[in-house]
């Protein structure tokens, strides 16, 4: 019954205390913080029960209790904000009234912001050493990697080999399908392949690979610089081997925001992904039947056009990728869809060695490089060097190799008569012959040219049906021979 009355005067108290105090500034009736002696003397007087107003009645001490916790805490939180909205006006006043108010604050807030950059680049500092060293650790790695088994050792798997070296010569071929039983040589070859081929020169640093000449093959940062005028540093690389694995997103396939330039830095930037770094080289995918349809599609689409396109929260990207794209598969493990395998410019199919001398061969000369793999490497260095040499001298007397009108027109004939769709059979084919009459230091392509790389430029075209299996080229051999009128035949490498 004591409570009504105790909230009353309560209310009336605040009014009271609000009507005396809206005319002083914030703080005039609070105590200063290091006043001692009067804060304990309000709360001597809180615990007494009595206020500047007089003794309350003893009656009403217990029952107002909450009443006065939530006044003491209102108070103080209206405090406060008047004295955040005082501060807020007395800036305002001093920028219209002060005569050099503003140029003060502007040169404060410069101030400010240069103290903030400071600061995040000092935080950035050792985000960007590690970084560095690992860069370095990764450039020293790949100037001694561990030893590779030469190309030119690879007994058997023409197919393979020729496929892989004609890529190489012309990469716009369209890269190279190798499906064939596991355990005969698929990734060796290819790895070997990439330590083959001659080093190239790239702007250091750039994680584009980018080319220090040739603006088509220029990252963004290395193509502005080129426009500017401005001196890069550059180096010798590897031809850089990308191994796709099959857990790869899209955003580590094709690039993404990065996240720690942004969370530190605040800046919006760009972190390349795997088709960066096989821009100028290869990008192998193992068992690339089991990756997913649409990183396949665009891996292909990349390796068609040259060029990497990103569209990712607010950045825009684009980036050359030049590559060599080389995929494998066992056929136990299934295939891909007749529209993805028409994408790929060859197919080699490599079977097991069955003739036992040749198997015996094998088992030899790996012993051979596990046991002394330096000195195994030096038995066929002589060979190494003459096929990269060829493969260099290809790529420039590429150009100039002619293919007559009557060739052209009996390829598509082939192609017509096997019912191929599209035209990817006419112009793969095409560019095959004429980088293998380059391999072999032709000007004009042969019949026999042809006749070495149809088959692997048309069998996969046609499968139509997906729960068909490849054809194994006998129809495509049948069918050249009949418009040609001389025998397939195959090439030896090395």
């Amino acid at each position: 019954m004591t409570l009504m009355p105790s909230l009353r005067h309560a209310q009336q108290q605040q009014t009271q205390h609000q009507t005396t105090t809206a005319s002083e500034p914030p703080g005039a009736n609070e105590p200063a913080s290091g006043d001692v002696t009067t804060t304990a003397a309000a709360v001597e007087r809180g615990r007494s029960g009595l206020t500047s107003f007089g003794p309350r009645p003893a009656a009403d001490q217990q029952a107002a209790a909450p009443a006065a916790t939530f006044r003491r805490h209102w108070h103080a939180a209206a405090v406060r904000r008047r004295r955040q909205r005082w501060a807020h006006l007395q800036q305002g006043m001093q920028w219209r009234g002060g005569g050099d108010a503003p140029a003060a604050s502007a040169s404060t807030m410069a101030a400010a912001r240069e103290q903030q950059a400071a600061a995040a680049a000092a935080a950035a500092a050792p985000l960007r050493a590690l970084q560095a060293a690992q860069a370095a650790q990764a450039a020293a790695a790949a100037e001694s990697p561990r030893p590779c088994y030469p190309f030119t050792a690879i007994i058997g798997q023409e197919e393979m080999k020729l496929s892989l070296v004609l890529n190489v010569v012309d990469p716009r071929i369209g890269g190279v399908m190798v499906f064939g039983d596991r355990g005969t040589g698929k990734t060796t070859a290819v790895r070997a392949l990439a330590d083959l081929l001659p080093r190239i020169t790239v702007v250091a640093g750039d994680p584009f690979n980018s080319d220090p000449s040739d603006p088509e093959l220029m990252g963004p940062e290395a193509h502005a610089a080129f426009k500017a005028g401005t001196p890069r540093k550059t180096l010798l690389a590897r031809t850089p081997l990308v191994d796709l694995p099959l857990g790869a997103t899209e955003d580590r396939v094709c690039g993404t925001i990065d996240f720690e330039r942004a969370l530190i830095e605040g800046v919006r930037a760009f972190e390349p992904g795997l088709l960066a770094r096989a821009n100028r080289g290869i990008l192998y995918v193992d068992e690339v039947n089991l990756l997913d349809d649409h990183l396949v599609d665009v891996l292909l689409d990349s390796a068609a056009s040259g060029w990497n396109v990103v569209e990712r929260e607010s950045i825009s990207i684009r980036h050359p990728a030049r590559f060599v794209l080389v995929g494998s598969g066992n056929p136990e493990e299934g295939e891909l869809r007749p529209q993805l395998l028409d994408r790929f410019g060859m197919h080699a199919f490599i079977r097991t060695v069955s003739e036992p001398s040749l198997r015996v061969a094998i088992v030899n000369e790996r012993q051979a490089f596990d046991d002394d793999a330096e000195a195994f490497r030096a038995r066929f260095e002589g060979r190494q060097r003459a096929l990269a040499e060829c493969i260099v001298a290809a790529r420039k007397a590429l150009i100039g190799v002619e293919i007559d009108y009557d060739t052209k027109l009996r390829i598509s004939k082939v192609c017509s008569g096997l019912n191929v769709d599209g035209i990817r059979g006419d112009i793969v084919t095409t560019r095959a012959a004429r980088a293998l009459a380059a391999l072999e230091g032709r000007a004009r392509v042969s019949d026999a040219d042809v006749g070495r790389v149809i088959v692997m430029g048309l069998r996969h075209r046609l499968r139509k049906d997906p729960l068909s299996s490849i054809d194994t080229g006998e129809r495509v051999r049948e069918e050249f021979e009949r418009v040609f009128g001389v025998a397939a035949a195959t090439i030896k490498i090395g």
